[in-house]
């Protein structure tokens, strides 16, 4: 998987952890697609390249930890008024950080080769389990990986503005790069 055989203790000084939003709606041109970085996280991560399936993963996020990296699109671009408000957004009324200050994410079965893979295991967000795939990859240097994130799955209704016209697409992607090794 990337990684040599063994069991690892991964952060964000490891990789990154990023969300990425898109738009919808009759005022879809005013908003931004966004990624999000998610700045604290732990991995555990066991790697058995002969038996993938023996491999696991267990990741543990903050809820209160996105930050905004980027906004493209819209109509103006992004200014830091609307990235104190955005992440004050996701915390109060998206992920309820108060009441659900973590996301956990344990792997439930892996398949796959040690150089392509796929993740089937259990999400929850704002207190909520669902069942989710993530498909990962190994490069020369890294372990990326995304998943699809249907909001409304996990009773999360997607951010609205402008009485409605103005919609955060109901899928987020997830995405993840990991560093293989220490020096890259």
């Amino acid at each position: 998987m990337g990684l040599a055989d063994g069991s690892y203790t991964l952060g964000p000084e490891s990789g990154q952890l990023l969300v990425k939003t898109g738009r919808t709606g009759l005022g879809a041109r005013a908003g931004h697609d966004l990624t999000l970085e998610v700045t604290r996280w732990q991995a555990e991560v066991t790697v058995d390249s002969v038996d993938v399936a023996r491999s696991s993963v267990r990741v543990e996020a903050d809820a209160g930890s996105f930050e905004v990296r980027s906004g493209t699109g819209g109509v103006k671009p992004l200014t830091d008024a609307d990235r104190v408000e955005i992440k004050k957004t996701i915390r109060e009324k998206i992920l309820h950080t108060g009441q659900h200050p973590t996301i956990t994410f344990r792997s439930a079965q892996i398949t796959g080769t040690p150089g392509s893979f796929s993740i089937d295991g259990d999400l929850t967000i704002t207190g909520r389990t669902q069942p989710v795939t993530v498909h990962a990859r190994v490069t020369d240097d890294h372990v990326q990986g995304t998943a699809a994130i249907e909001q409304t799955r996990w009773g999360i209704r997607p951010y609205t503005a402008f009485l409605g016209a103005l919609k955060l697409s109901d899928e987020v992607t997830v995405e993840f790069s990991i560093r293989t090794s220490p020096g890259s």
